[in-house]
């Protein structure tokens, strides 16, 4: 039996726990990582830079994030003894130096369930990045081809008899020398955005593969996930905090909204009824996106 009640963070959605499940996970040595949503099938954190899921050496890294998850889940330290959880397992990926939403599944059901939604383009994806380069344009998609590079493993190229690879960008801000991109990727190639921003001439700042080493982090985040759950089929979006990625760029943190495309827009407050203390969130039902905004056929390495 899975004993549950609601309650609800500063970002994502309502989060189905127990009131004394702690809203962090706790790995030795490292800070706190938020946990941005549950239920019953799948766990999704706010993955910090600096944390690999598939590194070239299991034994060359300290800093493999599913063995740190499940050895702690292991020791059964709190985190995951609150839960009563046995294990967890990356549904998708984000490159080490990536940041933001990240999907695990519960059980191996729940794993192929949810794996499913990446490979058939049902998951709705949204990133945002960074770069020193001015776009030539205000908003554009790109369609070039992913495969490895022969002999140089982990690296990835543009080549025209790789895989299909679809990612949609628009400019949404800018700061002196910088400039707010956010990126949609419709498949999930390794490292697809930021060969697809390189292929624009507008490299990720801080992206020591494709660009430039700029001793600071990498400007990329993954910002959002969307989904009808396949199991009870509400709508879900997931959502990780901007502000700080923001700051840290030199944007305004009130600079960039989002809405989910495959759901519906979330209702704008005007600031009266935002400051009124019976303001509630809306509870408009929502219908499942029609089958052109969800093309089928791809795979869900992370970007």
């Amino acid at each position: 039996m899975w004993s549950v009640c609601p309650y609800r963070t500063s970002v994502g959605v309502s989060l189905p726990a127990l009131l004394s499940k702690p809203t962090h996970i706790t790995l030795p040595g490292c800070d706190p990582i938020p946990i941005l949503y549950e239920d019953r099938s799948v766990l999704a954190i706010d993955k910090p830079p600096g944390w690999m899921l598939v590194p070239f050496s299991w034994q060359r890294t300290s800093r493999n994030l599913q063995a740190a998850l499940s050895s702690s889940i292991a020791a059964g330290h709190f985190w995951a003894r609150s839960r009563g959880l046995t294990a967890l397992q990356h549904v998708h990926r984000l490159d080490a130096e990536t940041s933001g939403v990240l999907l695990f599944a519960k059980s191996p059901g729940a794993s192929r369930t949810y794996a499913d939604l990446f490979e058939e383009r049902r998951m709705e994806k949204v990133y945002l990045a960074v770069t020193n380069q001015r776009p030539q344009e205000e908003s554009w998609v790109c369609r070039d081809p992913i495969a490895p590079v022969e002999g140089d493993y982990g690296r990835m190229e543009l080549d025209i008899t790789g895989k299909e690879a679809e990612t949609a960008f628009r400019v949404v801000g800018s700061s002196p020398g910088r400039y707010l991109i956010e990126a949609r990727p419709l498949t999930g190639r390794t490292h697809q955005i930021r060969l697809h921003l390189t292929a624009a001439d507008c490299a990720i700042e801080g992206d020591e593969l494709y660009g430039e080493a700029t001793g600071g982090p990498m400007g990329l985040r993954a910002i959002g996930l969307a989904y009808h759950d396949p199991f009870t089929r509400k709508p879900i979006a997931i959502r990780a905090p901007l502000e700080s990625f923001l700051k840290d760029f030199g944007f305004e943190p009130r600079i960039f909204r989002f809405d989910f495309r495959s759901l519906p827009p979330r209702p704008v407050q005007s600031p009266q009824a935002s400051k009124s203390a019976g303001a509630k969130p809306s509870t408009q039902p929502v219908s499942k996106p029609s089958q052109s905004q969800l093309r089928k056929g791809a795979d869900r390495p992370g970007s």
